[in-house]
């Protein structure tokens, strides 16, 4: 596991970016955290990344958005609302071994359909420091989102 404090949105969408380059077809990304801690800012980073020049927003009422013009298309799930466990009914295995790159945000409401290997970043506020700080733990598992956290993102989480 990596820790990083990161204190503006520009810096969120900093490490996306960095991690975008390493992705490749049915890599997942798990992005958890509280209301405005910052899983949507990443996730603008990473489609930057990847080229995607759409604007990027949050999918909590259609729960995914596809963005199809970068150099991996991008399903952004938001599974918020799924918290019935309704997951398995909107196909997603068939996004999770597809040919882009998955990120969901709010994991746990779909934890039974994810695979074994993916990126899980947890976003913690940090109110107590600066209004835009924000603490991101990078919890790898598989060897291929180790291998991305170490070649993306140096001992100084830049």
């Amino acid at each position: 596991m990596k820790t990083i404090t990161v204190d503006t949105p520009e810096a969120t969408m900093k490490l996306g970016r960095a991690i975008a380059s390493h992705l490749k077809p049915a890599d997942l990304i798990l992005l958890d955290g509280d209301l405005g801690a910052g899983k949507t800012t990443f996730t603008k980073g990473l489609a930057a990344g990847l080229g995607i020049k759409r604007n990027v927003k949050s999918p909590t009422f259609t729960i995914i958005r596809e963005y199809q013009d970068g150099r991996l298309p991008l399903y952004h799930m938001d599974a918020y609302r799924l918290d019935d466990g309704s997951g398995d009914e909107l196909g997603l295995d068939e996004y999770f071994n597809g040919d882009g790159v998955n990120v969901v945000e709010w994991s746990k409401f779909v934890a039974n359909e994810l695979p074994d290997n993916y990126l899980r970043i947890v976003f913690k506020r940090n109110d107590d420091l600066e209004d835009n700080a924000r603490t991101l733990t990078f919890d790898p598992h598989g060897n291929h989102f180790a291998t991305i956290l170490k070649e993306s993102i140096d001992e100084d989480g830049k």
